[in-house]
């Protein structure tokens, strides 16, 4: 008779249960977050952020230069609202004239929109060999002569 019950059962297959799995799964993940909230709190480095000053109001005028260097490879040379246009052999002279004539000379150097770079440079190097440390690029396009 045993012979016979085993006859007429089919082998059973083995399943994956999904369930369980996702149980175990979730069992970990909450494990994994109570340990990490019992951790200790990470001790930093107090740091003490610059504070930007307002600048103090003075009724001084703008001294700074601008040198916009054009296509033509010449430059517009902006000083207290007057603009002019001087070759670019002019450039050093007028640079070391400044220079002289102010403690704080400061240089904005700016292009128009089809300007060589390497005219710009060379601009660029004859403020360094002026002498005037405080130079600056404007990056935004300006139209010729402005």
């Amino acid at each position: 008779m045993a012979s016979q019950i085993s006859q007429s059962s089919p082998p059973k297959q083995a399943r994956i249960e999904i369930i369980p799995l996702i149980d175990v799964i979730f069992f970990l993940l909450a494990t994994f977050i109570l340990f990490t909230l019992s951790l200790e709190k990470i001790q930093s480095v107090p740091v003490n952020l610059p504070v930007a000053n307002p600048a103090p109001s003075t009724n001084q005028e703008d001294t700074t230069v601008t040198l916009q260097v054009s296509d033509q490879s010449t430059c517009y040379w902006t000083y207290q609202g007057s603009t002019e246009l001087i070759p670019l052999s002019e450039v050093t002279p007028r640079l070391q004239n400044y220079k002289n004539q102010n403690p704080d000379p400061r240089v904005l150097l700016t292009t128009d929109d089809k300007a060589k770079y390497g005219v710009a440079i060379q601009v660029l190097d004859e403020i360094r060999k002026a002498g005037i440390e405080k130079a600056s690029i404007e990056t935004r396009v300006r139209s010729t002569g402005r």
